[in-house]
């Protein structure tokens, strides 16, 4: 069993940065791939970025990359998302999720594990 716990979210500024913790119990939890996702208000959840267990492979959005850097600390049993330049369309709750299986989460297939969500908005 693996529970996830998001952190980091809050108000900021068009241009500004946030950094996102997604914090995992779990011993297993270094096995798992792991993902950022958001769902914005009235639109369905979409997939911003996913990293392979050993950290060694991640996957961006086109809408993100070169913005955001997702990245894990498996000792801490955390993984990251560090945003960067945000707009006011990277508002909206970000989740975090966990499977064995990568391409489920890039798809948004499902995640065998989810967090709750932190809020993250961005004022222009």
């Amino acid at each position: 069993q693996v529970q996830l716990v998001e952190s980091g979210g809050g108000l900021v500024q068009a241009g500004g940065s946030l950094r996102l913790s997604c914090a995992a119990s779990g011993r297993t939890f270094s096995s798992y791939a792991a993902g950022w996702f958001r769902q914005a208000p009235g639109k369905e959840r979409e997939f911003v970025a996913a990293i392979i267990w050993s950290g060694g492979i991640t996957y961006y959005a086109d809408s993100v990359k070169g913005r955001f850097t997702i990245s894990r600390d498996n000792a801490k049993n955390t993984v990251y998302l560090q945003m960067n330049s945000l707009k006011s369309e990277d508002t909206g709750v970000y989740y975090c999720g966990a499977d064995l299986n990568i391409s489920k989460l890039r798809r948004l297939l499902g995640a065998e594990y989810w967090g709750q969500g932190t809020q993250v908005t961005v004022s222009s």
